[in-house]
């Protein structure tokens, strides 16, 4: 399907915020990136936060439907913990390469990332994205995950912490690495590991898993 002129503005207005910032990019910059007058760029977008607004919604939409493609448990987070370690592994290994894939490979999503982490000490709506999206939001919502599987709050938040921990730092290595694929097998190996790491600890405990 053809790129239309609204989806072509949300993509090169994300690249540039990912390069010079949310804060640093005019809608100017944006006009003369795409070639157009600021009166054309108006016609379409009234602000810049009004672009930032449809990127948020976008990634709110990739989200989702990333979630339906590999039919990951959507029940409440004491159910989902059972549903996620009784998952077979592939599909665990396959949804979280994914999600690293998402935040990595795909241009729009990785972009979003880089904007985020350049503006998170810079404006406070922005740092709070970064929260909800990268940091604090997936780390609360793992350790929700592991609380059926733990045996207070605080050991639910080190199994949130030694999960997505490593998949956090990966993302920074990734931005960095030659060999961009071996990042990959890295977290590829410590999910294997994390997951039989688990499930034996809990079966030494006479606890299902």
């Amino acid at each position: 399907m053809a790129e239309g002129t609204k989806e072509r503005i949300l993509r090169i207005a994300l690249e540039l915020f990912a390069q010079n910032g949310y804060l640093g990019t005019s809608m100017n910059d944006i006009a003369g990136q795409l070639g157009f007058t600021k009166a054309a760029l108006y016609k379409h977008y009234a602000s810049k936060q009004e672009i930032l607004d449809k990127i948020v919604e976008r990634m709110n939409k990739m989200d989702y439907e990333r979630a339906e493609e590999y039919e990951m448990p959507e029940t409440e987070p004491d159910g989902f913990a059972e549903a996620y370690l009784h998952t077979p592994i592939q599909k665990i290994r396959t949804y979280s390469l994914a999600q690293f894939d998402h935040w990595t490979k795909e241009p729009f999503s990785s972009n979003f990332r880089k904007m985020l982490t350049l503006e998170q000490y810079r404006d406070p709506k922005l740092a709070q994205l970064y929260h909800d999206y990268l940091a604090g939001g997936p780390l609360e919502y793992m350790a929700a995950i592991f609380r059926k599987l733990a045996e207070s709050d605080e050991d639910a938040m080190q199994l949130a912490l030694e999960f997505y921990g490593p998949m956090y730092l990966l993302y920074s290595v990734y931005d960095g690495a030659e060999e961009k694929e071996s990042v990959s097998s890295l977290l590829a190996t410590h999910i294997d590991h994390f997951i039989a790491r688990v499930e034996s600890d809990y079966r030494k405990k006479g606890r299902p898993t």
